[in-house]
């Protein structure tokens, strides 16, 4: 395939050289994790929730700051907590004595970019005040409908470990997520040059060298590039077959949804915009297909019972698929 010919089609090399210069200035207080910090940047152009998941210590939340500090949009952070009310969310009618009448008050969702830190530990009322936000960009309060300023984007991170005050979350919502990104400990190498940078500068000095690279209608921009990423049929009915093998193997009890299909149609476009292609290849599609699905999966009580994980099946299914050429 002649990459010049598609070269013409979609203008990517200023796309290409704005998110190497996002990255970079991630990069300066980052080190590794480059899988996080290039899904962080596929779920904003392919206009996705995120979800992080990873052992305390490791940058989840810090990342997330950081990327907000790389574009120059709102910025909220949310502590999810047992007593957080769901109008300690999205806001609340507050009556107003002297105009004898009830006027709301913005929560610190009505932002561009939010910040939910440690997602699973706030009860059920509460995460059900973000199903309407997240999926429709808009709240719903005492009748009157509210929308959302573009870019919105809800990066939430979890404890995978701890159990003590935590909540699960559900189904419908982990379904709203594009991806769950697992965070892993960086190498012993990665982890060296994180201790002699925090020596050599503190905490709060490397967080101020995080310069704002992109600007909301700089995204927009970037969005209907992704939007304009060629994808062959062959290539769709491909994710539609892994998606639907999710519903019919015997080790899930809950398959994914369309939404999973159209998520990972996205998620690679916005992926081969960031290698610098117009046109998605299966390299793309099998990349995002895990942190697109293993949230979304159900196991199975014998496949559990195993210790098998949603990662195994998701990696089963891969296997014994036919990928297209």
């Amino acid at each position: 395939m002649d990459e010049k010919l598609f070269g013409e089609r979609t203008p990517l090399r200023d796309f290409v050289e704005t998110l190497e210069k996002l990255k970079s200035e991630i990069g300066k207080v980052i080190v590794g994790q480059e899988q996080m910090i290039e899904l962080l940047i596929a779920g904003i152009l392919a206009d996705g929730h995120i979800l992080i998941e990873g052992v305390p210590g490791v940058a989840k939340t810090l990342t997330a700051k950081l990327l907000s500090r790389s574009i120059d949009v709102g910025f909220s952070r949310i502590q999810f907590t047992p007593d957080l009310m769901p109008g300690d969310v999205i806001g609340a009618s507050i009556f107003n004595p002297r105009e004898m009448l009830f006027q709301f008050r913005p929560g610190p969702i009505f932002s561009n970019i939010i910040l939910i830190d440690e997602i699973n530990r706030a009860p059920a009322k509460t995460q059900a005040a973000l199903f309407e936000v997240m999926e429709e960009r808009q709240i719903t309060v005492d009748g009157q409908t509210m929308q959302m300023q573009q870019p919105f984007l809800v990066i939430a991170t979890q404890n995978p470990i701890e159990q003590e005050g935590t909540y699960h979350l559900p189904e419908a919502q982990l379904d709203r997520f594009l991806f769950k990104i697992k965070v892993d400990y960086p190498s012993e190498s990665d982890e060296v040059i994180v201790v002699t940078k925090h020596h050599s500068n503190t905490g709060a000095g490397m967080n101020n060298l995080v310069r704002p690279v992109l600007n909301a209608s700089a995204i927009e921009n970037l969005r209907q590039l992704v939007n304009g990423i060629h994808v062959e049929e062959k290539l769709i009915r491909f994710i539609v077959s892994v998606v639907n093998s999710t519903r019919q193997n015997k080790s899930i009890y809950l398959g994914a949804s369309p939404r999973a299909s159209i998520g990972i149609l996205q998620s690679s476009k916005a992926i081969a915009a960031i290698h610098g292609r117009d046109f998605v290849l299966p390299e793309d599609i099998l990349y995002v297909i895990p942190p697109v699905l293993r949230h979304r999966l159900v196991l199975s009580p014998e496949k559990e019972m195993e210790g098998g994980t949603a990662d195994d099946v998701i990696k089963q299914i891969i296997q014994s698929s036919e990928i297209p050429r």
